[in-house]
């Protein structure tokens, strides 16, 4: 049976009965994978956190202490080089759920797709739900916290999905496991705010350390916290980075409640779990761009067959979980899939990983980027832009208007000036990972770096060729999406952003 194409139509409840039928048919005719039966499954479950780095003490960070995370990764597989293909959420979890780059799917523009102009995956792609509802597996996205949800049953109740492609809500059964047959396996994600919880301004972070003292015994010292050197020691830039350390303290706890209630319900041993983040920490040089802080996420495995206490330095990208999951479960892994399965004996590691950025909201932006064992390449389509242009997300950020007042002030470092604040970028970027942990120092023009320049233009091309990603997003697709998010806004930010779009089309008009 060919795959159906997922469209979302006016009326969802014919739409639904119609989609149950496909997909009770796709079951028959396909069982549940290698020969096994759906009850002799693993179940598989990935923890999805928001906004959020690598700052998790298993990984080094010196500030918190993260037991519960810590303990995925010493019952599992750690791996220390995992990157997001995309820096900003709705891309990356479109990556997520397909397994495929969001570059393939025509996914890569943020919150894209929403208005007059939809976007519909390639006919034989689906999202990895639907390929676990064909092999028996009960679908689920929510907390992961039975007494936090108050419909079990109930789709209105699912966690954030936030796909830029037209689907249908039938692809999960429901927002928890517990709805489930017995002896059903299921296939859930567990969804948590992360980094967002220290939300966009002062006030909002201020009763962070108290709920990250009562639910985890703790809250981070400001004293401890280290910044990049990009970031000046500033008072209001310590204070967010301090709130976000306790917004990763409480994320652990979150982990902390899902594991107890597995091992209650005597699930555990026997479920295949996924710790990842879709992308960095949220700042002005992490989400958004294709630098570490935007793109290096943790991701640790747990479960059957996965080793103990092992750690894994090879190159992998967060598209990997689809391909990993399936295979887990003993379900055919599709050729049309892009993502690798990690654990697969004759596996192909990867020789460089890839990532890109586009337009965010109504800011448009093309940057393309490879990374091999040792290089960082950056590709920006349009470098007379600078890389902090008008965006009101981040603007509206209480430290991105910081790190402005210091810059109009005069009040940073030369090197803070160059990264965050140069009025224009280089078209291509180099970093030596091995010597410039933090990318400060593009290599590209130096002449001993010719020839590595000239490989990895030629890798990022035959993988931008292979996505078939060769135009900008359309004009058309561009107002109308702009529509749908006009809508949502109101006052002084409508403003801010109207304005935005109407220079974002100039300098279209303009070719800069």
């Amino acid at each position: 049976m060919s795959a159906p194409v997922l469209t979302r139509p006016r009326c969802l409840r014919s739409w639904s009965v119609l989609w149950s039928i496909m997909v009770a048919s796709a079951t028959i005719a396909g069982g549940a994978g290698r020969g096994n039966s759906a009850q002799d499954s693993p179940n598989i479950l990935w923890f999805v956190v928001e906004d959020m780095s690598a700052h998790f003490s298993c990984y080094g960070e010196k500030a918190v202490e993260t037991p519960h995370v810590d303990r995925l990764a010493r019952e599992g597989t750690r791996f220390t080089r995992a990157y997001t293909t995309a820096p900003v959420c709705s891309p990356s979890r479109s990556a997520m759920i397909t397994g495929c780059y969001q570059t393939r799917i025509g996914a890569q523009h943020h919150r894209s797709g929403r208005g007059s102009v939809p976007i519909h995956l390639p006919r034989e792609i689906v999202p990895v739900p639907v390929l676990f509802q064909k092999a028996g597996y009960y679908t689920c996205n929510g907390s992961g916290i039975a007494e936090t949800e108050k419909s079990n049953l109930k789709r209105q109740g699912l966690g954030k999905t936030d796909y830029n492609f037209q689907w249908d809500e039938s692809a999960y059964d429901a927002s928890d496991w517990s709805g489930r047959t017995p002896g059903q396996p299921f296939f859930a994600q567990v969804q948590i705010h992360g980094g967002k919880m220290r939300g966009e301004k002062t006030v909002q972070r201020a009763g962070l350390a108290k709920q990250a003292n009562e639910e985890t015994g703790c809250a981070t010292d400001r004293s401890s916290v280290s910044l990049p050197p990009y970031y000046p020691a500033d008072e209001e830039i310590l204070d967010d980075w301090t709130a976000y350390l306790d917004a990763v303290r409480l994320t652990d706890a979150h982990v902390g409640r899902v594991l107890a209630r597995l091992e209650n319900e005597q699930l555990l041993e026997n479920t295949f779990i996924i710790f990842m983040t879709d992308h960095g920490i949220s700042h002005a040089r992490g989400k958004q761009f294709l630098y570490d802080e935007g793109t290096h996420i943790p991701l640790i495995v747990r479960g059957p067959n996965v080793s103990r206490g092992a750690v894994r330095a090879d190159l992998v990208e967060h598209i990997d979980m689809a391909a990993s999951s399936l295979a887990a479960a003993d379900i055919k892994i599709p050729s049309w899939m892009q993502g690798r399965d990690f654990f697969a004996s004759d596996g192909v590691p990867h020789e460089a990983v890839f990532a890109a950025r586009d337009r965010c909201d109504e800011t448009v932006d093309r940057i393309r980027s490879v990374r091999t064992d040792q290089w960082l390449f950056i590709r920006n389509e349009h470098p007379a832009r600078p890389m902090l242009q008008p965006n009101a997300y981040k603007d509206g950020k209480s430290i991105l208007q910081r790190l402005r007042s210091l810059h109009a002030s005069g009040s940073l470092s030369p090197l803070q000036e160059k990264i965050l604040f140069a009025p224009q970028r280089s078209k291509e970027e180099l970093y030596d990972l091995k010597t410039d942990p933090f990318q400060l120092e593009n290599v590209a023009s130096d002449p001993k770096n010719a020839e590595v320049v000239q490989e990895m233009r030629q890798r990022l091309s035959a993988w931008m060729a292979s996505c078939g990603d060769d135009q900008p997003e359309s004009p058309s697709q561009y107002a109308s999406d702009m529509e749908v998010y006009l809508q949502s806004q109101k006052g002084e930010r409508r403003e801010v952003i109207e304005n935005n779009i109407q220079l974002n089309t100039k300098w279209r008009a303009e070719g800069f």
